[in-house]
């Protein structure tokens, strides 16, 4: 299922920007930061094939969403879900919904300004 998305784009799309939810310097450490941002895809709504340098947890507040690691297969999380990727984990996820938005939240820590995603080129 990951490469019928990815064929088609390798760009980010129907994803609406929020402004982090907390995002602040972790105490007693020299430079970790902790952030958690909210997501939003519209119907349809890609963010193809990246990773982040750091963990990130992810937990689906409404809709559905399907998540993909590179090489396992999708799954599939409802409000109420979470899922946790390793750092450097290549993965994609996207809104299969035609009629709902998908809104899921993102935990991160990690080395101040290091956590947020880093897109890669499709795979040939």
């Amino acid at each position: 299922m990951l490469q019928a998305h990815t064929a088609t784009s390798q760009e980010r799309r129907g994803v609406i920007p929020h402004a982090p939810l907390l995002k602040m310097l972790v105490p007693n450490t020299k430079n970790q930061e902790v952030a958690v941002y909210e997501a939003e895809y519209v119907p349809g709504g890609i963010n193809p094939r990246h990773l982040h340098p750091a963990a990130i947890t992810f937990h689906v507040l409404s809709g559905t969403g399907v998540w993909q690691e590179e090489g396992k297969e999708p799954v599939t999380l409802k409000a109420g879900d979470s899922l946790f990727v390793p750092a450097g984990t290549i993965h994609s996820h996207w809104n299969p919904s035609t009629t709902e938005n998908l809104r899921f939240l993102e935990f991160i820590v990690a080395e101040k300004d290091k956590g947020r995603s880093i897109h890669l080129p499709a795979k040939q």
